[in-house]
């Protein structure tokens, strides 16, 4: 693996895991769902007009029009709908370590329901990314986090191992930039219609939501998905995927950082097991699945 794709595989991480310090920015002055949906709009115009100027189409196969809506439903109205609205009552390190467990989900399914091998050490590393969301789950049951935010969190994750599922396959026959933002107005247009039928349109307007939006519509939105499929493009999806270990580390990090969130010791034991099983699941995939 060259230096320009390490470099590429931290930014993705960084800016990934940043996602969700800036989530719970925005959540705290305005309707988390309307918020979404306005961000995913954005998001979907800049990225069609992306593609258009890179000539690629919307005259998508069946396979990928239905990769469209299902990942459309998945990632963004599921996955992070429920963590938007999670986010109210849970604090950013959290979510962003339960969304972490995504890469050991999608191992775990393709083992048991696709048929896909997984060596020795994958299997291990499933085990330790369990055992480790366990640790902290436990630890917070205990403390002030709140159940059912939690539940929206492992919710999300679920449907995000679902969408990554789905994309399998996907970018065969070409326009995946055009792919990716065709799905954020799906996300943008199912948000829109929960938002307008359960929430109230207000907000606390100041310049910290006006810079998170901006962010989290542009950085991770826009700017990180085309870094992470430039980076499977350089080096391959197996190896593009071990940044993934990074995410629950640099999620916490920059939560603490940026919001002064505490970390107990049970939560920095939790991420330390997820991260090492989530570094052998993708290490074991880059061995002949007969090892």
């Amino acid at each position: 693996m060259d230096i320009r794709a390490m470099l590429m595989g931290l930014a993705f991480a960084l800016m990934w895991s940043s996602a969700f310090t800036s989530a719970r920015i925005i959540v705290q002055d305005a309707p988390p769902l309307a918020s979404l949906s306005l961000r995913f709009f954005l998001s979907g115009l800049i990225g069609v007009a992306i593609a258009r100027a890179l000539g690629q189409h919307w005259n998508l196969t069946r396979a990928q029009w239905r990769a469209v809506f299902v990942f459309g439903l998945c990632q963004n109205a599921l996955y992070l709908g429920l963590n938007f609205v999670a986010m109210q009552t849970v604090e950013a390190s959290l979510a962003s370590i339960i969304a972490s467990s995504m890469p050991l989900i999608v191992a775990g399914a393709g083992w048991l329901f696709l048929k896909d091998r997984l060596p020795t050490q994958g299997v291990i590393g499933l085990v330790l990314g369990v055992v480790g969301v366990v640790i902290i789950m436990g630890a917070r049951f205990g403390g002030e986090a709140s159940i059912l935010g939690m539940a929206l969190c492992v919710a999300g994750a679920l449907a995000l191992a679902v969408a990554t599922l789905t994309m399998r396959g996907a970018s065969s026959g070409g326009n995946l930039l055009m792919i990716v933002g065709l799905q954020m107005f799906v996300g943008a247009i199912i948000l829109g219609v929960v938002s307008a039928a359960s929430e109230t349109l207000t907000y606390t307007p100041s310049l910290k939501l006006t810079l998170a939006f901006a962010y989290t519509t542009l950085v991770p939105g826009l700017l990180a998905t085309f870094v992470w499929f430039s980076l499977v493009e350089r080096i391959g999806a197996v190896r593009a995927s071990t940044f993934h270990f990074l995410n629950p580390f640099f999620g916490v990090a920059i939560a603490a950082l940026l919001l002064g969130e505490a970390l107990g010791i049970m939560d920095v034991i939790g991420v330390t097991v997820i991260t090492i099983g989530i570094l052998l699941v993708q290490l074991s995939k880059q061995k002949p699945t007969g090892s």
